[in-house]
């Protein structure tokens, strides 16, 4: 059985559904809810209840698709529906859905009655290499996403590559931001071989290397007081890049697209502060931009970004903190960036 064991629960990768049947029958809960959006209902739900067969303990609860959703009234309507369903701390969640549905159902289950156990089956490339793997769970608050969270390691992961045929290639492109930027924090071996690779789908050797590299940082730091401060490359800006394309954009980008974005502020600070050479710089640039659209960032919206990023959880002191590279494959955490240096990053990337 192909798996990966995380510091206190598995990762299943084949036969992933009928595990997760195998998986509620074992641990005797008294019932099981499906969280689910109006997507995964349509596409991947289905493809439970046919395994489910006869067992029907269980009860769906459906929210919007978004992460405009993630908020707290949504999350109480998660409670108020564990509620009116009776739920008692034998029940068990199943997140079936993207990283909104493993964030928030994560949350959600984490504090009800001071917890229940719950499971992920992402059904997003995003979430099956980002969002599902490492025990973070999280809401948004006035737009600043995941200040309010715990963390809480799933049960299982459960991870079904064929649920990625029932997504467009912009969701594709999202989650494999985060891959490219696996790649680009701990193994330069890996970025080599997603940029030789057809990204239009990845294969199933990239998306397992991906949770491995993620998986294992994890493990080394759980509540991220050190290592895990990696994986925040490209995040504080491309956080706040998609933070204000969600309150201002009519069609905002997806989280993937703004961490893209980031990348490319980061990998030029990167080159500024912590000696990334140029021809690297110029290679992270050139594989980012062939993949994804140019974005019009405007110096009008620097204020904002800015205003955004002082509010990320990862700052120390009231001081903007970025993890930057010193080359492909290699990170160093904890640098603290001035607002001048921060525009100079927004103005590298609008003028490419």
């Amino acid at each position: 059985m192909k798996t990966i064991q995380s510091d206190n629960y598995p990762i299943f990768f084949e036969n992933s559904i009928a595990e997760l049947v195998k998986f509620i029958k074992q641990g005797n809960y008294s019932r099981f809810f499906i969280l689910t959006d109006e997507n995964t209902e349509k596409y991947c739900l289905p493809a439970i209840k046919n395994e489910l067969g006869d067992m029907d303990n269980y009860d769906l609860i459906e929210i919007p698709a978004g992460e405009e959703n993630k908020d707290i009234d949504f999350c109480i309507g998660i409670w108020r529906m564990l509620i009116d369903f009776e739920a008692d701390r034998k029940s068990l969640m199943v997140n079936l859905g993207g990283g909104v549905i493993s964030d928030m159902g994560g949350f959600a289950a984490s504090t009800f009655k001071r917890g229940i156990d719950f499971v992920h089956v992402p059904t997003t490339l995003l979430s099956q290499v980002d969002a599902s793997v490492g025990g973070k769970t999280g809401i948004d608050i006035n737009s600043i996403k995941n200040i309010i969270g715990t963390f809480t390691p799933p049960k299982a992961v459960f991870i079904n590559y064929e649920f990625l045929k029932t997504l467009p290639e912009r969701q594709i492109l999202s989650g494999l931001a985060e891959m490219l930027k696996h790649g680009l924090i701990m193994d330069a071996d890996y970025w080599k071989a997603l940029k030789s690779s057809d990204l239009s789908y990845p294969s199933e050797e990239l998306i397992y290397r991906s949770i491995e590299i993620k998986n294992k940082v994890v493990i080394e730091d759980p509540t991220e007081k050190g290592i895990r401060k990696a994986l925040n490359f490209g995040h504080t800006t491309g956080h706040a890049i998609e933070t204000n394309s969600l309150l201002n954009d009519g069609r905002p980008l997806t989280h993937g697209e703004a961490i893209a974005i980031g990348m490319i502020c980061e990998a030029y600070l990167s080159y500024k502060k912590t000696g990334l050479s140029s021809d690297e710089l110029a290679e992270i640039v050139a594989v980012i931009n062939s993949l994804y659209p140019k974005y019009p960032l405007k110096e009008a919206s620097y204020p904002d970004l800015l205003a955004i990023m002082l509010k990320d959880k990862k700052n120390q002191n009231g001081k903007i903190n970025c993890t930057l590279l010193t080359s492909i494959g290699q990170c160093i955490l904890d640098n603290i960036c001035t607002d001048a240096e921060l525009c100079e990053s927004l103005s590298y990337y609008a003028g490419l």
